[in-house]
């Protein structure tokens, strides 16, 4: 399918204002410009309403780490959700994703527990992924006080896509066994790794491959990214006994083909497996339904699938069929 048009005047509007691609400005301006990209044009009614939003501070260890809780309508228990934000672990915060977490807030009804992980170049690997895994334990310890229900999931896009997947995997190995995981175009491997997509779609469709490869660098630093699954999690030696995974792809994505990659060796591993694709999207557009109603469909259509997944026996969960064996492996 064509790139969706909608997407590719956000695209041209972007190019005509002049963005430049994060790896080429100074951090801070990146960080500046994310935002008045994601939060900075919502119009006050674009603002999803939930029942109520909450910030916090979670005590771990001996640090602080920001969070923001989402709550909706109705009552009675729901599930609880811990959202990892995107941005490379370069960019990204509470702000940039308070709109994509009140709307899976409200369409998938579940208690979203955003947390504020620390960013690299300033806080390189394993701050973020520390960050993500005491997240994640203070909900577990905490669900009376956030959905009351036992179920717990995690949540992220893009390179909170990656924490997603990595806490997910490092928690089975303490035992802990998380009802779902939401990855949504996800980042799960190294800069070094060869799929179609990065080569088809390094350049021209919001998210640079060059862009990519800077935000690991910034966050692995000199560490062999492949050789460690807490940053590359596509690369852990052991996939059995993951929770059930909900995959969203972006056809138009740099990181299409690893989402997908992920998905056929969790389904060979025996974890129920769902792959979204969305045909004629592109990176980021989980924030671009307000532009693009193609997008909103597939984010709409993406959120209720999740809603199910989080209220169904994990034992009844069907894995899809016919995930074709992908490149790049």
């Amino acid at each position: 399918m064509p790139l969706d048009p909608h997407l590719a005047a956000v695209l041209k509007k972007f190019d005509d204002a002049g963005r430049q691609p994060a790896h080429l400005v100074p951090v801070a301006m990146s960080r500046m410009g994310y935002l008045m990209m994601t939060r900075g044009t919502l119009t006050p009614q674009q603002v999803i309403e939930v029942a109520n939003v909450q910030d916090t501070e979670l005590g771990v260890d001996d640090r602080l780490i920001k969070a923001r809780i989402y709550r909706p309508e109705g009552k009675g228990s729901f599930p609880t959700v811990v959202f990892f934000h995107g941005g490379g672990f370069v960019l990204g915060d509470l702000e940039t994703h308070d709109n994509m977490c009140r709307e899976l807030c409200r369409t998938s009804r579940v208690v979203v527990l955003a947390v504020d992980y620390r960013l690299a170049p300033e806080h390189p690997f394993p701050a973020a992924f520390n960050d993500a895994m005491a997240a994640t334990k203070w909900a577990l310890a905490n669900t009376v006080k956030l959905g009351g229900s036992n179920v717990v999931a995690v949540a992220g896009d893009s390179a909170g896509g990656n924490l997603a997947a990595v806490v997910s995997q490092q928690l089975r190995d303490e035992g802990i066994k998380l009802a779902a995981q939401f990855l949504i175009y996800p980042a799960l491997d190294g800069s070094k790794a060869s799929y179609p997509s990065r080569e088809a779609n390094a350049k021209g469709y919001f998210l640079e491959l060059e862009t990519f490869n800077w935000f690991e660098k910034q966050y692995a630093g000199m560490l062999d990214a492949n050789a460690d699954p807490r940053i590359t999690p596509i690369h852990a030696s052991n996939l059995a006994g993951l929770p059930p995974a909900l995959i969203v792809t972006a056809e138009f994505d740099p990181l299409c083909d690893e989402g997908l990659a992920y998905g056929q060796v969790l389904a060979a591993a025996g974890v129920h497996t769902e792959v979204l694709p969305c045909e004629g999207m592109i990176h980021a557009f989980f924030d671009m339904g307000r532009w693009s109603p193609r997008a909103q469909t597939h984010i709409t259509e993406c959120l209720n699938r999740f809603g199910q997944l989080l209220r169904t026996p994990i034992g009844h969960v069907s894995q899809t069929p016919g995930l074709e064996p992908a490149q790049g492996l």
